[in-house]
């Protein structure tokens, strides 16, 4: 009876331990699972929050890359190694004063102030020349040798004169008549005078007493100034009239540009005007002396006369130059070279500008006055970095990734 009890003991005892467990493993199932939820609840909206701002940040780099993907498409980016290549070079530009130009057709002509024509001052024959064309003078040296009869008769009176005129000084006014001695002395004065007008100088009148009777009627032609033989269309035995040029002498280092302006061009030239000289390529620096109030019936033009120093002697009588009137501005402007504008596809002048280091972009412009090689532009502010030489090749590089250079 006693081992019942006993065993019935036990089995309560272990029937309440089992209960006891059961019942702690219950509370702390629920437990974890209300943890759980409030885990979850509370993780969701953190996670909402983290997926906005990848979504955010994912399109603030697409917008980037957009952004950067246009500014490409605007221009392009050149290595040193490739500008260096190309030739391009890249200038700030900055307002100032330019000089406008206005073009004429000129031609070269000799400085009729200092020039001087050879022509013997009676009819004479040509017995030899001592100049040739081309010929650098100097002045008193001699030209041309002359015959002429009127020449031979004036040598011979020259000789009878001077003659009379010595004799009658040496006898004095007490044993001559005070007319014969003016009268002498007159003859002698008119001779002489006659033979300068014929072109003889005091040494070579002073020569007719010694000269051999051979030669009576020969005179000798010099240079009045230093200059060059620009003409001497004549040979010996030439028969030259009175007053007829055998010879032209010109001062080649200060010579005449005479420029053909139309009439209808309205420019207002002072005297001392600048203008430029362009002959094939060589520039010289030329000033207004004269112009012209009057229309060539031939050309239709107004001459304008320039003064031109031949630096180098590369400019000849008879050469056809161009011409460069040039008219200062009134007030600063911003300018370009003609070669650094590029027309675009729809017909827009555009330039190319350095907006960072070795990389371009077209600016549309709009073209103004011409100055020369350069042209006045709007739509550039002050310091910007222009490309003045390369253009075209920046066009084509931008052109070859298949982009509008124009930003079109």
């Amino acid at each position: 009876m006693n081992n019942i009890f006993r065993t019935t003991g036990v089995a309560l005892v272990v029937i309440l331990a089992v209960f006891s467990i059961n019942t702690v493993l219950a509370n702390e199932s629920q437990n974890n699972t209300q943890h759980d939820e409030h885990s979850h609840e509370h993780e969701k909206p953190m996670k909402e929050a983290t997926d906005e701002h990848d979504h955010a940040e994912g399109e603030e780099h697409k917008t980037e890359s957009l952004v950067k993907e246009e500014e490409h498409e605007e221009g392009v980016s050149l290595s040193a190694e490739k500008i260096e290549l190309a030739g391009i070079e890249v200038d700030a530009v900055f307002p100032k004063k330019y000089l406008n130009s206005v073009y004429a057709p000129g031609e070269v002509k000799a400085n009729g102030y200092k020039s001087y024509l050879v022509s013997p001052r009676t009819d004479s024959v040509v017995i030899n020349r001592h100049a040739s064309l081309g010929d650098h003078v100097k002045s008193g040296q001699k030209l041309v040798t002359l015959f002429s009869e009127t020449m031979a008769q004036t040598q011979a009176d020259f000789l009878i004169a001077s003659s009379d005129w010595k004799r009658a000084k040496k006898l004095g006014s007490n044993n001559i008549s005070e007319r014969t001695l003016v009268e002498a002395e007159n003859i002698y004065k008119g001779v002489y005078g006659k033979l300068v007008a014929f072109g003889l100088t005091k040494q070579a009148i002073d020569k007719i007493a010694q000269q051999d009777s051979a030669t009576f009627g020969q005179y000798v032609l010099i240079a009045e100034r230093d200059g060059v033989v620009l003409q001497d269309d004549f040979m010996q035995g030439h028969r030259i009239e009175a007053g007829e040029t055998i010879m032209l002498l010109a001062d080649e280092n200060d010579l005449w540009v005479e420029a053909n302006v139309p009439p209808n061009k309205e420019i207002n030239l002072a005297l001392g005007s600048p203008a430029l000289i362009d002959l094939n390529g060589i520039k010289y620096q030329a000033n207004v002396i004269q112009e012209a109030h009057t229309i060539d019936p031939i050309t239709r033009t107004r001459t304008v006369r320039l003064s031109v120093t031949n630096t180098g002697h590369k400019l000849h009588s008879g050469m056809f130059v161009k011409v460069y009137f040039q008219f200062q501005s009134n007030s600063e402007i911003i300018a370009v070279p003609e070669e650094a504008l590029i027309r675009s596809s729809d017909g827009d002048w555009t330039v190319f500008i350095e907006d960072h280091p070795n990389e371009f972009k077209a600016v549309e412009v709009t073209r103004g006055r011409s100055f020369g090689e350069y042209r006045e532009v709007f739509g550039l502010e002050s310091g910007t970095k222009v490309v003045t030489r390369g253009a075209f090749f920046v066009a084509s590089e931008i052109a070859k990734g298949g982009f509008d250079p124009h930003n079109h």
